[in-house]
This record gives structure tokens, C-alpha cells and sequence, in this order.
């Protein structure tokens, strides 16, 4: 489950002598938080703990979290010069702290646990990167989009050079599959969700030439499942908000899908947590290629006992 270790005692004990910056920077402190929830519940995979925006970072605009909450960017991307200056060429060097974390965890899973590495979609962080900031609303980069089309695509060009060549390292350092987290897909408008997002990602996929499988969370999309099919993706992750059975049922064979426990419910109670992820079971019993996850990330109030509670439903079947 991604972010599992934010509810972890041991993470935070961490957290009161390093930044989460530091921890995302320091191979052998990434690799320590990625294996913490693994210890602790011993899932069937582990995700490598970082961030999307060490992309934006690695390519000079780098970032930090406000004390009053939210993430800021060093500068906004407000003109041509800015998005000009931005490099993705040394996307491999800059970011060799992930891909020495990655070779610290492999080992450690001894091949029992599968390893997830990840990247933000191209849409997801040109938001933040245009917006400058973490936003309730992101408006800038679709404004973008709509009023500067070619400004927009060499900006995506960037992204999607540096994304692919982010993903590449992690495969060469060890990931059984990677993750891309277009988290803002569905901010757009259904006829510009291709042209702004998928097509984008579906350029990624192909230029990683189906190494290891690619899983696709495109938050709030929903009725897109055609435009999504087409990116490439080999799982799609699916929020909590819609039925999986039904989208199981209008996605290709071929295709996966992973999901989708309300992540709120895990501050709750271990019965309805049981209860919840029963009903999710029993909803998919029978149908082919479901990973049961969360439908977003762990939130940071999520209860020990019932991150438990769904370990042992899912061990236990519907």
C-alpha cells in the first residue's frame, strides 16, 4: 500500500531527526521506510519510498513543504525562459540516491516481496510545477494547455523524457514493476484528457517497451476506461468511488485492475475494515487479474490494527 509507513511509530521516530526531503535523499533512510511497513505487515510488495517532485527538482526546480502545510515549488513556471531552462538530460545522474535505495531494498526482500518503483504522470507535475505550489485547484496548467498548446508540449516533452528516463533507472536498479500516479487526470475535461494526459503516458509506456508492468492510477477519471486502456497500461488502479466489479467487467482481459478500499476507512474500526474489504472480495471472487490495494495512498490517521484487519482479510479470502 503506497505511503503505508506514514501511520508507522517507527517512521515517525524517524521523522523527528530527519525531513522527509533528507529521507527521500538518503538512499540507506529510503531504503529503511521502505522496508519498515513490509517488516511490520508483510505485504506482497513494497513501494520505494520517494516523490513525485524529485523529478521537477532533478530537472532545477526543486521544492519544499510550507510549515503551514502543502508542498511549494522553489518558482513558479511562469514563461517560455522557464520552461526552457529546465533539463532532462541528467535525469539518471541527478536521481542515482533512488536507484542506490532500490539495491539497498532488493536484497532485503529476499524474492519473496515484490518491488514497485514510480513516477507522476507528465500532467500531474506540470500542476504543481505551473501552479508553483500544491493547490485545492489547480488552473494554471490547463489554462496553459488551452492557450499555449505549443508551450504546453515542449514543457510535456521535457516531462515525459525525464519521467521515462526516471522509470528506466528504477528497472535497471531492480523494480519488478513501476507505478505512474497521474493523480490529476481528472481535473480535465473528458475531450482534453488525451491530449494533456494519455497521450503523454501512453508515449511513456511505450518507450519502456513492457520491461516489467506498468500500473496506471489516473485519479477521478472515470469513463475514460478506453482512453486509459489505450496508454498501454497492464493494471489500472481504481478508486474507491466506482464499483470495481463493474469496471472489471468493461476493461479488456489482458488488463488488470488494482484496488479499491476507501483508504478513510482505515481510521476507523478492524470490524468494518474487515467487513469493507470482505464485500471488495467477494465482489471480484471469480474474476481474473485483481490486485487488492487501497484506492488512493494511506492517509497519516490510518490505525495499526486496522491496516491489520485487511492484511488478515485478504490472506483470508471473501
Amino acid at each position: 500500500m503506497r505511503q503505508a509507513g506514514r501511520a508507522l511509530p517507527e517512521y515517525r521516530d524517524l521523522k523527528k531527526n530527519h525531513t522527509f526531503i533528507e529521507l527521500v535523499r538518503t538512499p540507506e533512510l529510503a531504503a529503511e521506510v521502505t522496508l519498515q511497513p513490509i517488516r511490520r505487515f508483510g505485504f506482497d510488495a513494497a513501494i520505494l519510498f520517494s516523490d513525485i517532485l524529485v523529478i521537477p527538482e532533478a530537472m532545477g526546480q526543486s521544492y519544499h513543504f510550507r510549515d503551514s502545510g502543502g508542498i511549494e515549488m522553489e518558482f513558479a513556471l511562469n514563461t517560455a525562459e522557464d520552461i526552457r531552462k529546465l533539463d532532462s538530460r541528467r535525469i539518471t545522474d541527478k536521481l542515482q540516491y533512488v536507484a542506490e535505495a532500490l539495491k539497498l531494498i532488493k536484497p532485503e526482500l529476499q524474492g519473496r516481496t515484490a518491488l514497485l518503483g514510480f513516477a507522476g504522470s507528465p500532467w500531474t507535475l506540470a500542476n504543481y510545477m505551473v501552479e508553483g505550489a500544491s493547490s485545492h485547484a489547480f488552473t494554471r496548467a490547463k489554462s496553459l494547455f488551452h492557450t499555449e498548446p505549443l508551450l504546453f508540449s515542449a514543457l510535456m516533452e521535457k516531462l515525459t523524457l525525464a519521467v521515462t528516463e526516471f522509470l528506466k533507472l528504477q528497472i535497471a536498479s531492480g523494480v519488478d514493476a513501476v507505478q505512474i500516479f497521474d493523480t490529476s487526470g481528472g481535473l480535465l475535461a473528458d475531450n482534453a484528457f488525451d491530449a494533456a494526459s494519455g497521450s503523454w503516458i501512453r508515449q511513456i509506456i511505450t518507450a519502456l517497451g513492457h520491461e516489467v508492468p506498468v500500473i496506471l492510477f489516473s485519479k477521478g477519471t472515470h469513463g475514460r476506461w478506453a482512453s486509459l486502456v489505450e496508454t498501454g497500461a497492464n493494471i489500472l488502479s481504481i478508486d474507491w468511488t466506482q464499483p470495481l466489479a463493474e469496471v472489471r467487467a468493461m476493461l479488456p482481459d489482458d488488463v488488470g485492475v488494482q484496488g479499491n478500499l476507501d483508504p478513510a476507512l482505515l481510521s476507523t474500526t478492524p470490524e468494518i475494515v474487515a467487513a469493507e474489504t470482505a464485500r471488495i472480495l467477494r465482489d471480484m471472487q471469480g474474476k481474473t487479474g485483481h490486485i487488492f490495494n487501497l484506492g488512493h495512498g494511506v492517509t497519516p490517521s490510518a490505525k495499526l490494527e486496522c491496516i491489520q484487519a485487511l492484511v488478515t482479510t485478504v490472506r483470508g479470502g471473501p
